[in-house]
């Protein structure tokens, strides 16, 4: 941008400097015929005898010079403008030459005078060192102050991350609230403060996963403990039954969790919906009323470890009946898993997912996880208190191919 200003600057400087020889030049024309006249049939000057008029202008009347002293080194460009019959301006030796005819009754009369291009070159010349320097001084000027903006802004930036940082550590509760954001560094201090809340956010699901993982594991491992410690006091065996059925347990807990997490990392599944609800019941007495060709867009791993624990919950809370429905809505696949037993209590439908939650005779065992799950793959569980048991899954429905 500074070498654009100083290019034009040098340019109009240059246009003012020609305009200014160019006029003096007229003038000096205007004034040497002024003094010219015809005087015995002769083309004379009033006013003669100024020698230094007679170096910068001179008078060709009928071809022949009748006043002034042209330079060697100009007279072949003189003599070609006088001859010429027609005002001219042209340069040569560093000098400007004008030609003006001048009107006198029978003669033929031409006025040429030249003007020094020194002094306009100089004052150009120094016009444009002084503006390069004047452009150099500016662009070193505004480097530094843009450094010193740049660094001040930097190091604000650097400390609002430094104290992001320690309180994701320390205080996650911490905010700048800046407000609304008014600058960058406001909008820096709102992304920060959504950044903190994501961490937060984080920290605290986390949490609610080793508590659910606390609660999956420890119901089993109880079970187990309280039989180990019946049997020791009792003097009997411990029952196998009981063992493998806390093992089983055990082991669908983990099998959830895993699939939890394999699932955050697959996409773009599908899977036959009706095939994946039969594995989740895996020879179980439980009724199934899903139609065939029936996909969903989830994997049938994540279907069986949805529905596995539901299975499992309705068939422990049952008085003699469980059973499987679906129904296709707007919003996706809708299955039903429910049983005659008491159902959910209605106070308490909210928190039923929540780990080591009561709902009526129910003891939530796995649901917390099987939200978590579903959650992750984009799938919807509700509990619905209708006087049975009954859980409402959707499973979002594949797109059609075009």
């Amino acid at each position: 941008m500074v070498a654009v200003l100083v290019v034009v600057s040098h340019v109009l400087l240059s246009r003012v400097t020609d305009a200014d020889a160019n006029a003096l030049a007229h003038t000096r024309a205007e004034s040497v015929a002024a003094n010219v006249t015809v005087r015995g049939g002769h083309v004379v000057l009033i006013e003669s005898g100024n020698e230094a008029l007679d170096t910068v202008s001179w008078v060709y009347a009928d071809g022949n010079l009748v006043d002034g002293i042209v330079p060697g080194s100009l007279r072949d460009r003189v003599e070609a403008l006088a001859g010429s019959g027609r005002s001219r301006t042209t340069t040569a030796g560093g000098y400007l030459l004008y030609a003006q005819p001048i009107r006198l009754e029978g003669h033929r009369v031409m006025a040429v005078v030249r003007v020094d291009l020194a002094p306009y070159e100089t004052s150009e010349q120094r016009s444009l060192a002084m503006s390069l320097m004047l452009g150099g001084i500016s662009i070193l000027l505004a480097g530094v102050v843009a450094h010193l903006v740049v660094g001040r802004a930097l190091r604000v930036v650097h400390d609002m991350a430094a104290l992001a940082d320690d309180w994701s550590d320390h205080e996650p509760g911490r905010r700048f609230d800046l407000g609304v954001p008014r600058d960058e560094f406001g909008e820096l201090g709102r992304t920060l403060d959504r950044l903190l809340d994501r961490v937060d956010n984080a920290l605290a699901d986390e949490r609610r996963l080793t508590d659910e993982i606390a609660h999956e594991l420890r119901t089993p491992l109880t079970v187990l403990r309280g039989e180990a410690q019946l049997a020791q006091l009792s003097g009997h065996h411990l029952a196998p039954e009981t063992v493998l059925t806390e093992v089983d347990r055990l082991n669908t807990a983990i099998t959830t969790i895993l699939g939890a997490a394999r699932t955050r990392i697959d996409g773009g599944s599908r899977c036959d919906l009706r095939a994946a609800a039969r594995q989740a019941i895996a020879g179980r007495s439980i009724e199934l009323a899903v139609p065939a060709d029936v996909d969903v867009a989830v994997a049938a791993e994540l279907v069986v470890a949805v529905l596995s624990p539901l299975l499992e919950n309705g068939l422990r809370h049952a008085s003699s009946r469980v059973w499987v429905t679906s129904r296709i809505q707007p919003q996706g696949v809708v299955i039903d898993v429910l049983d005659d037993g008491p159902g959910f209590d209605p106070a308490e439908v909210d928190r039923v997912f929540e780990a080591g939650v009561t709902g009526g005779d129910r003891n939530g065992l796995g649901l917390a996880v099987v939200r978590r799950l579903a959650a992750s793959a984009g799938v919807a569980v509700r509990a619905i208190a209708d006087g049975h048991g009954r859980v409402e899954v959707t499973f979002p429905m594949p797109e059609a191919v075009a």
